[in-house]
């Protein structure tokens, strides 16, 4: 580069330096906005635990379920491998004796779904160490419910609990009134809406979502349990 052309560039850097500045200050700032609005794991609160019942770091994965510290519920993590944990399975609401049986759809029932197909599935395999598993009732379903997400997205931690769906999401309590379209069929069970935050009352036969609680994880995470007091965490790369 000749003599000429060096005082060429250096003039061109010095009339567009401000410019230049201003470019590298925004592009700084898009990133430091990125990363303080991506979704983060609220690290004070949820625990992912892996398939033997294990604690994991925040950053760890994969996760079958996540301990809730507020309340010591243990949470079911869904997937999308075609599992019993499928997101994209759909129940009715049955009991054994209550409600109408065979009415959703999976693949991993000779008949259709319903919610006691799933619970009696995922005690039989102690799924991350439990056989208590069961639908949660209204109170323990909401106390995950978070109205702080983004606009269209569930309601609900996507650092802990991705592919949750935004629909309905049965609750154990059952007996519930139907009113409106529903009327006819006289009595349901209790939902929540994951996209809407909202309870709704759904018939038995309706084909739902369903996330199971264990409410007896371990004795010693009760609701004042945090993250910087646990010492079992699996530290390998799963």
């Amino acid at each position: 580069m000749g003599r000429h052309q060096v005082r060429r560039l250096r003039r061109f850097l010095l009339l567009n330096l401000p410019l230049i500045s201003l470019i590298i200050f925004l592009s700084f700032q898009q990133q430091t906005f990125q990363r303080q609005t991506a979704p983060q794991p609220d690290m004070s609160r949820f625990i992912k635990v892996n398939e033997q019942g294990e604690f994991l770091s925040p950053w760890q994965g994969p996760w079958h379920c996540v301990l809730d510290t507020q309340t010591g519920m243990l949470w079911e993590a869904k997937s999308d491998d075609e599992s019993i944990r499928d997101s994209y399975w759909t129940y009715s609401w049955f009991d054994g004796e209550t409600g109408k049986p065979n009415l959703g759809d999976c693949y991993f029932e000779e008949n259709r779904c319903d919610t006691d197909d799933l619970i009696r599935r995922a005690n039989q395999m102690t799924l991350c160490g439990q056989s208590d598993w069961a639908l949660p009732d209204h109170h323990q379903l909401s106390s995950i419910i978070d109205l702080d997400t983004s606009i269209g997205k569930p309601r609900v931690d996507p650092g802990f609990f991705p592919k949750t769906k935004a629909g309905d999401y049965w609750t154990s309590d059952s007996a519930a009134p139907l009113s409106g379209v529903y009327r006819r069929h006289g009595y349901g069970a209790k939902a929540i809406n994951f996209g809407s935050g909202d309870t709704t009352h759904l018939p038995y036969r309706n084909a739902a979502f369903v996330r199971l609680v264990s409410a007896s994880f371990h004795t010693e995470h009760s609701p004042s349990f945090r993250l910087s007091q646990y010492s079992t965490v699996v530290t390998d790369e799963r």
